[in-house]
């Protein structure tokens, strides 16, 4: 009877022991035995309104991105992961019209084209748009206001095309 109690206590303890359970909090589906690296090619706005700060402003955003929630070393080229692409859009447009017939509300809009290659799974690549919009108020001028609308827009498109390429939410 002993000798059976513990046999089966050391299945017990086998079965337990064999047994676990793995949570990622990254929100990412990365294998890191086979991708060890990110390459980030420069975002160059091709759109007719150009804002410059904006090229590195975007660069800057999704590169700290992909530091910040991967273990990916983010390189300038050859990367396991390539992104590139360009902004294609940056424009306003009158939203509302106002009581007196004048515009109320500006929405303004970015619109990146990106290119993603996974050079060891090349079932995952992909070229998409990714676009976000803000609005603000006429009676301000876009120069008052741009520099944080445009981070507030960049700041949706970088997570838009990390959870694109790494999250596979």
């Amino acid at each position: 009877m002993r000798r059976l109690t513990f046999i089966l206590g050391l299945l017990l303890v086998n079965i337990l022991v064999s047994c676990t359970i793995s949570y990622k909090f990254t929100g990412t589906s990365i294998d890191y035995t086979k991708i060890k690296t990110i390459s980030l090619d420069k975002f160059p706005i091709r759109a007719n309104y150009v804002w410059s700060p904006m090229e590195s402003m975007f660069y800057n955003s999704i590169s700290d991105l992909y530091a910040q929630k991967t273990k990916l070393k983010v390189l300038k080229r050859d990367g396991d992961l390539q992104l590139s692409g360009e902004i294609v859009e940056y424009s306003q447009t009158n939203k509302s019209v106002g009581s007196e017939g004048y515009s109320a509300q500006v929405q303004l809009k970015i619109v990146v084209n990106v290119r993603f290659v996974n050079t060891k799974k090349h079932e995952d690549d992909f070229e998409q748009r990714f676009s976000a919009t803000t609005e603000y108020d006429s009676s301000k001028q876009l120069a008052s206001v741009q520099e944080e609308l445009v981070q507030e827009m960049i700041n949706d498109i970088t997570d838009q095309i990390f959870n694109a390429t790494v999250s596979k939410w």
